[in-house]
């Protein structure tokens, strides 16, 4: 369910009314007395964004030292609130020259207001895209003085952003060379046992893409997840080809994806934005190829000593590396003294979180390091806890590898004009929350 406000007050630190919308008629004139009366006058600002004061709720959130507050009379979706409030603050943003804060808001009366008709109806939110709103209102906020931004030009031919379904991308661009720029990005979640069993493990991945295309391009991109190669060799008549091929899990894509299409062909199909810009988001549970394979033994030698042996083994492809790797060995807070010794890299025993803490700059695949380390621990003379043994985090970036095994297997540019496209791809997984039990 959307918004569906009634009503939008902006508020100043002190809880007077600055500026304010009425949607709908099913809420009160003084309901903003009851927030200030309630709410600011408690001090319970920073316990919960979200307050119920007689049927009515309040979602509220601080921007600089101004207080955005829609009032609902029924359930309401809270995210599609708080997303409206973020989003209509950039909006604000673009038109005062960067600046959002109560002196902006008393400088640009008219002009806000006129926004605020344009991007909600009747309690519901509309298009707040910067980029298409300066297209038709053409009013130049009061900017602030000590804003450096430059000023946008103006973009003609609004008719089609307008009423259009590409609204995210208007016409007239055009460049020199034109280049896309396609990143996937995974972050690896592992919770992995002292034995090297694995307990949890998961992908969370982007594909994020930079556009600097000429026109009103249709981009095609095809990856080897399983369904789409699928309905690729029965719409050919063909069988599939031979190669890995993977499960994606709740997928989102960006709005300018065609989802008939993509429901029906399973083809990623869009006119991209101009500039950079998220495509799609997915996650994977099987057959995830960890970088990394952390073989740890701490034996605790009385209460005055510990020796640590921490293993740690590349798995991906002997020409590749990785950077920036970070092993955080966790030690008792009781630690006196360290000494140890690597294979590769340098370590170090940081006091502050209780960790040796182990970086090597760079790793090349199928390759090993170790570390061992005598602990020197301070004796109490009170009663022994038991140490509850955190697990070792790492940290790191693999260029060029997908934990997932995701790959693009084309990207193909299509427009009218037929002019030649240059298309860079690039691949990095890095740690999420990499864990192994001690």
């Amino acid at each position: 369910m959307p918004v569906a406000a009634s009503a939008i007050y902006f508020l100043n630190l002190r809880g007077d009314v600055l500026i304010n919308r009425t949607y709908r008629d099913d809420v009160g004139g003084n309901m903003v007395d009851a927030f200030r009366t309630h709410i600011m006058q408690t001090k319970e600002l920073g316990n919960c964004p979200v307050r119920q004061i007689g049927g009515c709720s309040f979602v509220y959130m601080r921007i600089s030292n101004v207080y955005i507050v829609i009032v609902v009379s029924s359930n309401a979706n809270v995210a599609c609130g708080f997303k409206f409030v973020v989003e209509a603050v950039a909006l604000f943003k673009s038109y005062f020259g960067g600046a959002f804060d109560e002196d902006a808001i008393k400088n640009n009366f008219v002009l806000i207001y006129e926004l605020l008709d344009e991007i909600m109806d009747f309690g519901y939110p509309q298009n707040l895209s910067p980029e298409i709103l300066k297209l038709y209102i053409t009013q130049e906020g009061v900017r602030s003085p000590f804003s450096s931004k430059p000023k946008d030009k103006p973009v003609p031919n609004a008719t089609l952003q307008v009423t259009g379904a590409v609204g995210w991308r208007r016409e007239g661009l055009s460049y020199k060379k034109n280049e896309v720029f396609l990143d996937i990005v995974e972050s690896v979640n592992l919770l992995m046992s002292s034995k090297g069993n694995v307990l949890r493990c998961d992908v969370t991945g982007k594909v994020l893409m930079k556009c600097f295309l000429s026109g009103m391009p249709d981009l095609k991109l095809g990856l080897n997840d399983k369904i789409g190669l699928e309905k690729e060799s029965e719409m050919k008549s063909r069988p599939a080809k031979s190669g890995k091929t993977i499960e994606l899990d709740d997928v989102t894509f960006h709005q300018c994806v065609n989802l008939t299409r993509f429901n029906s062909e399973k083809t990623v199909s869009f006119v991209p934005p101009d500039g950079e810009f998220e495509l799609m988001k997915y996650r994977i549970t099987e057959g995830v190829n960890l970088p990394f394979r952390v073989l740890p033994t701490i034996k605790e030698l009385g209460r005055t000593r510990m020796e640590v042996n921490v293993k740690v083994k590349s798995v991906f492809g002997a020409k590749m590396f990785a950077l920036g790797v970070v092993v955080k060995i966790p030690v008792p807070k009781q630690t006196a003294k360290t000494n140890f010794q690597v294979t590769s890299g340098r370590a170090k025993y940081n006091p502050s979180i209780d960790c040796l803490v182990w970086k090597i700059r760079k790793f090349p695949g199928q390759t090993e390091s170790t570390l061992s380390a005598e602990i020197e621990l301070i004796s109490t003379m009170g009663e022994k806890k038991s140490w509850t043994r955190p697990p070792i985090q790492m940290e790191f970036q693999v260029p060029m590898f997908t934990a997932s095994g995701l790959r693009v297997r084309f990207l193909k540019v299509w427009e009218k004009s037929g002019y030649n496209t240059v298309e860079w791809v690039r691949y990095i997984t890095k740690a999420g929350s990499y864990e192994i039990r001690c």
